[in-house]
This record gives structure tokens, sequence and C-alpha cells, in this order.
């Protein structure tokens, strides 16, 4: 390998490091949300899948007919949403990851091979 190959290799490597930590700075304020039972739960995660909120609909602690919460009902519904949330985020993260790598189609593997 040629040494002033090499200098440009490690040249591509520190600007493509500086621009994916520039994107995983802006994803801690990108948002996305996901629903589940319609709008009872609603999450709230970051585009480095990190959950920010979490909101329950007061009518998921009413107690049912039998006289009881349906806390079962409560966990499935956070955990639908929870896994919708994270999809998305996934899914952020990858077009962002995707956009900073151009045409190198390395965008999925960039996060773990940079550190990020």
């Amino acid at each position: 390998m040629n040494p002033n190959d090499t200098g440009d290799l490690l040249r591509q490597v520190t600007r493509l490091r500086k621009e994916m930590d520039k994107v995983q700075e802006d994803l801690k304020s990108r948002y996305v949300e996901a629903r589940a039972g319609g709008e009872l739960v609603e999450v709230t995660f970051n585009g480095r899948q990190d959950l920010v909120k979490v909101s329950l609909d007061e009518s998921l602690f009413v107690p049912a007919t039998g006289g009881k919460v349906d806390i079962a009902l409560i966990e499935d519904l956070i955990v639908a949403a929870m896994a919708q949330g994270t999809e998305k985020s996934k899914a952020l993260m990858k077009e962002e990851t995707d956009k900073a790598t151009g045409d190198l189609g390395l965008g999925g593997m960039l996060p773990g091979l940079l550190g990020t």
C-alpha cells in the first residue's frame, strides 16, 4: 500500500468519525413517538434509542367490570409501544448514518465500528 494512500485513508476515517459524532449529537435531540392501544400508551425515544418519555392514559387505571385494573393489558401495551418506538428510533439512526456515510454503504456498521 502506498504511504500516500494510508494518509488519505486516515484523513477520510477522521473526517467520517467527526461526521458521525455530529450525527450522534443531533440524534440526541430528534424524537420519535409510538403508540399502542389507540392512544392509551405513548412512548417517546430519541434517535439514539434512549427512552425519554412514557405517557399512560388515566382510563387504563379505571377498574374493569370485575373491579380490578387490567395490569396485564397495561404491561402488554407498554411492551408493544416500546418495541415500535425502538424500531422507529433505529430507522431514524440508520437513515441519518446512511446520509453521513454517503455511498459507502457502511451506515449500519459504523455506530459499532466508530464506537458510537
